[in-house]
C-alpha cells in the first residue's frame, strides 16, 4: 500500500468546503456525524457551520439533507448550503455526544435546538442496530414575542444510490401511528456491489413522522419541492407516489412542519429518517439479514416501534451520554471526553450487526477508505476497546464470524488470518495471498491479535468457555508465536502501509503478550501446566525484549537497528490483561522520550516518517498511566482535529506537521480512544455488567454454496474472446455487429501480478472491448449467475442488453445473480456476451462467464 499513492485518491476524493480554524475552547469536528449508522448509512457536515457544506456520505460523495425554517414568513437555512438565496441562520452551539449531535441556532426572534440522536445504546444489540436517527427540533422565543414558524427538512435520493445518475422511485406509506414516505433505486441490486469507494443502491430510505408530527411527507424534484415551502405552495399530499423514475440526485423525500405560534414556552417536533437494507452480509455465500429484522421484522415494524419508543429512547440516551461522558472526564479529562464521544459512533458505524442462523449477532466491521477489507483482524483490534467496554456480546459478536472460519478446512495456515473478504462479502480472505499463498500474510500480527482479544472475552466472562470450540487454532497460532514471535521475520504488521520490516520490537512486544493471555487463557481452562509454561516463555522473552530493544532513553523500532525509535502502542495489553510481563521501567521510559520527539499534530509512528495514527497514539498515552503524560501526548491530537485542513471524519492516519491527513477516513479504528476505560477495573466492570444482550448459542459458519460452471471463465477453463483495444463502433455489443477485424485471445485479458488473475492474453491498454459466442443450456436458466473478475469498471452486455455495470475492483472471481431485465435476455443455444472494461490505477483484469449456484440443504 504506497502512502504517497493513497495521497493522491484521497485529495481527488475531498475537497475541503472551508479553511479550519483553530479553537481551543471546544472541539468543532473535521466532518460531524449526523446519521451514522453503517458504512452505507452514514451522514456527515463537513464545515464548522451545518449551513457552511453540503451534507455527505462518508466517502465524500454528496448526501444532501436541507432544512429551512419559516418565521414570520421571513425563511432561513439551518441545514445544507442549498437554496444559496436563503440566509443562513447564525449558528451558536454544537455539541458531539456518544448518541447525540446538537446545534443551536438563533435569529428572527427564534432559538432553534436541532438534535440528530441515533440511540446506539451498546447494552441492547436490538437498539444499537436499529437504523433509525431522530431529528428533533425544539423551538422558543427569543424575545418574549409570540412567531409563526413553519419547519421543512428533506433528504436527497442519493442516499439510496450508489451512482447519481442511478433512477429510483418512490411512494407513500402508512401505518396506524407512522406516515412516511419511502425511496430506493429501480434496479435494487442486493448486495451485488463490493469495495471501499461504494454506497448502497439497494433497499429502501425512509422519511417518517408519528401520528402527532404536523404537516405531511411528499417527494418530488429537489427546487420544486423546496420552492414549494419557500413561496407557501400548495404542498403535494394528494400524490401517492413516483409516476415513473427519475434521476436519484433530482429526487427529494421531504417534510413540511408548521409548527404554529412559537412563544417563550418551548415547541417540539422530530422526524424520523431511516434505512431499511433489506440483506446486509454476505456470509460465506450466504445473505444475512440486518439483526434488526431477526423476528421477522419490516420496516413497518421498525417505524411504529422506533415512533413508539422515541421518548423513553431519548431519555436512555441522555443518561446514557451523561454518564458515559462523566466516566471519561474522570479517565482522560473534558477533551479526551469529547474526542472520545467524536469517535464513539464512528466505530459503530464503520460496521453492521447482522442476525446467523440462530438469531444470534454478529457485527462486520470495514476497512473504510483503506482496502474495503471486512471483518479484519488488524481492524477490529484498534477496535476492539469501545466494544470490550460494554461487555462480552459486542466482543463476540465481531470474533465469532472470524473464529469460525479460521478453524475451518477453508483456513489452511498455521497462523490467524487476516480478513474476510471484501465488504459486504464476508467469503473468505482475499488480502495479500488470500486462502492460497503466504505472501503479503500477517501471521505475528494477527496471532497475536486474536490470542489478546479472546483472553479480552474471558477476562469479562471470568472464564474461557467461550475459546473452548476455537482451542485447537488458539493453541496452533500460540505455539506459531512461540516459535516465531520474539523476534519477527521480514513481514507486515497492522501498519502496513510502512511497508514489510524484520525484528519489528513493538510486533515482538505483541507476540509476548499474545503468548501471556494464552497462558492465561489455560489458566482459567484449568490447565495449570500448560498455563505455567506459556506464562513462563512469555516473561522469559519480555525479559530478554528488554535486554535487546534497550536504545538508551528508549527502545528500538528494530532489535537490528541501533538509534531507531517507534510507539509501543501493543504494550497496553500487558496491564489491561493484569499479565505484568514487562517492568514499569519500560512504560516509563518510553512515554517520557515520546514526549521528546512529538511534534505540533502528535507523536510520530516511529523515525522513519512524519506520519502518525491516531488510535495508536491514545494507547501509547496510556503506557505510564501518568495524567500529565496522557494530556500532553493528546493534546496535540484535540488541535490536529480543530485545525486540520481537511474536512473528513476522523482519520486514523496524519501527517504531525502539517496536520494533513494522509489516508483513511471513518474508519472503526477510533474504538481505540476507549482504551484507558478498560485501565479501570471499576469501571470496565460497571459498563461490562449492563450487558442485556447475553448472546449464546451462535449458529456454525455458513456451508458456501457450490459454484458450477456452466460457461466456463479462465479459472477454470480458458476461451478464445475476440477484442479490440481501439474504440470500436457505438453497436459494438450486438449480435450483428461484424468483428471480424478484431484479433483474437484467449480469457483473461490484464496485466501479470494482478491479484487472482489468471492471464490468457495480455491487455496494458486504458480500454479493451470483447465478444464471445457462448452456449447455453435449455434446462436451468432460471439458476443462472454471472461470474465475473473485474478489475477496474466494467460493463457486461448479453445479446445486446446491459446486464451488469461493475465499478472498482476485485481481486477474484465472484457470482453475481441476474435481475429480471438481465434473466429476460437469456435464452437456449447461442447467445453473445459481450464486456468492455477500463483501466483506471494499478492491476487490471476482466474476464467472465457464467455458472449455478446450490446451497446446501439446511
Amino acid at each position: 500500500m504506497d502512502p504517497d499513492l493513497i495521497a493522491e485518491a484521497a485529495r481527488k476524493l475531498y475537497t475541503p468546503p472551508v479553511k479550519r480554524v483553530s479553537r481551543r475552547d471546544e472541539l468543532i469536528p473535521p466532518a460531524t456525524p449526523l446519521v451514522a449508522h453503517d458504512p452505507y448509512f452514514s451522514i456527515w457536515s463537513p464545515a464548522d457551520e451545518l449551513t457552511g457544506a453540503d451534507t455527505v456520505h462518508w466517502t465524500g460523495r454528496p448526501h444532501r439533507l436541507t432544512g429551512l425554517i419559516k418565521i414570520d414568513n421571513r425563511v432561513w437555512r439551518f441545514l445544507g448550503a442549498s437554496p444559496a438565496r436563503v440566509p443562513a441562520l447564525t449558528q451558536t452551539g454544537l455539541e458531539v455526544l456518544p448518541t447525540r449531535t446538537r446545534y443551536t441556532f438563533e435569529g428572527g426572534g427564534i432559538r432553534l435546538h436541532l438534535t440528530f440522536l441515533t440511540p446506539a445504546l451498546p447494552m441492547d444489540v436490538d437498539i444499537l442496530s436499529r437504523p433509525v436517527t431522530y431529528v428533533t427540533f425544539d423551538l422558543a422565543s427569543t424575545d418574549g414575542r409570540s412567531h409563526t414558524v413553519a419547519l421543512y427538512f428533506d433528504a436527497s435520493a442519493e442516499l439510496t444510490v450508489n451512482e447519481p445518475e442511478q433512477t429510483v422511485t418512490w411512494q407513500r406509506e402508512s401505518w396506524e401511528t407512522v406516515h412516511a414516505v419511502r425511496v430506493g433505486s429501480v434496479e435494487q441490486p442486493i448486495l451485488e456491489k463490493r469495495g471501499d469507494d461504494l454506497r448502497i443502491d439497494w433497499g429502501y430510505l425512509y422519511l417518517a413522522g408519528s401520528a402527532n408530527t404536523p404537516g405531511a411527507p411528499a417527494a418530488g424534484p429537489r427546487h420544486e419541492i423546496q420552492e414549494l415551502f419557500l413561496r407557501g405552495g400548495r404542498w403535494p399530499t394528494e400524490v401517492a407516489g413516483s409516476a415513473e423514475p427519475v434521476r436519484a440526485d433530482r429526487l427529494v423525500v421531504a417534510w413540511n412542519l408548521p409548527v404554529g405560534n412559537v412563544g417563550p414556552r418551548p415547541v417540539r417536533t422530530w422526524l424520523m429518517i431511516a434505512y431499511d437494507d433489506l440483506y446486509s452480509i454476505q456470509y460465506m455465500g450466504h445473505n444475512l439479514r440486518p439483526y434488526w429484522r431477526r423476528n421477522g421484522w419490516e420496516a413497518a415494524d421498525l417505524l411504529r416501534a422506533a415512533a413508539a419508543e422515541f421518548e423513553s429512547l431519548e431519555r436512555r440516551c441522555e443518561a446514557f451520554d451523561r454518564e458515559l461522558m462523566a466516566d471519561l472526564e474522570k479517565v482522560g479529562g473534558p477533551a479526551y471526553a469529547r474526542m472520545a464521544a467524536l469517535a464513539y459512533r464512528q466505530c459503530f458505524a464503520a460496521g453492521k450487526f447482522v442476525a446467523d442462523a440462530n438469531g444470534q449477532p454478529l457485527q462486520f466491521c470495514k476497512e473504510n477508505h483503506s482496502n474495503g477489507c471486512i471483518g479484519t483482524a488488524d481492524v477490529f483490534y484498534p477496535m476492539s476497546p469501545q466494544f470490550l467496554l460494554f461487555g462480552s456480546t459486542l466482543a463476540k459478536s465481531f470474533l465469532v464470524p472470524y473464529l469460525n472460519y479460521a478453524a475451518s478446512e477453508r483456513w489452511k495456515f498455521p497462523f490467524a488470518p487476516h480478513d474476510l473478504g471484501t465488504y459486504p462479502h464476508a467469503n473468505g480472505q482475499v488480502y495479500g495471498g488470500g486462502e492460497h499463498s503466504e505472501e503479503n500474510q500477517m501471521p505475528v500480527e494477527e496471532c497475536g491479535n486474536a490470542l489478546i482479544l479472546v483472553a479480552a472475552v474471558a477476562r469479562i466472562d471470568r472464564d474461557a468457555r467461550f475459546a473452548l470450540p476455537y482451542w485447537s487454532r488458539l493453541e496452533q497460532w500460540a505455539a506459531y508465536l512461540k516459535e516465531k514471535g520474539y523476534d519477527p521475520e521480514n513481514q507486515l504488521c497492522t501498519d502496513d502501509f510502512a511497508g514489510h520490516l524484520a525484528h519489528n520490537v513493538n510486533l515482538s512486544a505483541k507476540a509476548i503478550i499474545g503468548l501471556g493471555a494464552f497462558g492465561q487463557l489455560c489458566a482459567l481452562r484449568g490447565d495449570r501446566a500448560r498455563a505455567e509454561e506459556y506464562l513462563t516463555t512469555a516473561r522469559n522473552f519480555a525479559r530478554r525484549w528488554v535486554q535487546e530493544a534497550d536504545d538508551g532513553d528508549h527502545y528500538r523500532l528494530a532489535f537490528d537497528r541501533p538509534g531507531t525509535w517507534s510507539q509501543k502502542y501493543n504494550l497496553i495489553w500487558d496491564r489491561i490483561l493484569g499479565l505484568n510481563l514487562f517492568p514499569e521501567e519500560v512504560f516509563q521510559k518510553e512515554v517520557a522520550f515520546y514526549r521528546k520527539v512529538q511534534n505540533r499534530y502528535g507523536l510520530p509512528l516511529d523515525n522513519r516518517r512524519d506520519y502518525t495514527k491516531l488510535d495508536w497514539i491514545f494507547w501509547s498515552a496510556t503506557l505510564s498511566r501518568n495524567p500529565a503524560d496522557f494530556l500532553a501526548l493528546t493534546e496535540p491530537v484535540w488541535r490536529f482535529l480543530n485545525e486540520t485542513p481537511d474536512r473528513v471524519p476522523m482519520t486514523d492516519w496524519y501527517d504531525t506537521k502539517t496536520a494533513r491527513r494522509v489516508g483513511f477516513t471513518a474508519r472503526p479504528v477510533v474504538g481505540a480512544l476507549f482504551a484507558p476505560m478498560l485501565y479501570e477495573p471499576q469501571l470496565w466492570e460497571k459498563w461490562a455488567a449492563r450487558d442485556q444482550t447475553r448472546a449464546t448459542n451462535w449458529a456454525p459458519m455458513p456451508v458456501p454454496p457450490r459454484i458450477i460452471p456452466v460457461v466456463p471463465a479462465a479459472d477454470t477453463q480458458p476461451a478464445t474472446w475476440r477484442y479490440t483495444t481501439s474504440r470500436p463502433g457505438p453497436d459494438w455489443y450486438q449480435p450483428g455487429f461484424d468483428d471480424s477485424q478484431w484479433k483474437e485471445g484467449r480469457g483473461g485479458f490484464g496485466t501479470p501480478g494482478t491479484p487472482g488473475a489468471h492471464i490468457g492474453t495480455v491487455w496494458n491498454t486504458p480500454r479493451i472491448w470483447l465478444r464471445r459466442e457462448i452456449e447455453l443450456p435449455a434446462e436451468g436458466l432460471d439458476q443462472l449467475q454471472l461470474w465475473i473478475h473485474h478489475d477496474e469498471d466494467a460493463e457486461v452486455y448479453l445479446n445486446g442488453q446491459l446486464i451488469g455495470r461493475f465499478r472498482g475492483y476485485v481481486t477474484s472471481y465472484f457470482n453475481r445473480a441476474l435481475n429480471p431485465q438481465a434473466r429476460a435476455a437469456l435464452k437456449p443455444g447461442k447467445n453473445l456476451l459481450a464486456i468492455t472494461c477500463r483501466q483506471t490505477v494499478g492491476g487490471q483484469y476482466i474476464d467472465a462467464g457464467f455458472v449455478r449456484v446450490e446451497f446446501a440443504p439446511k
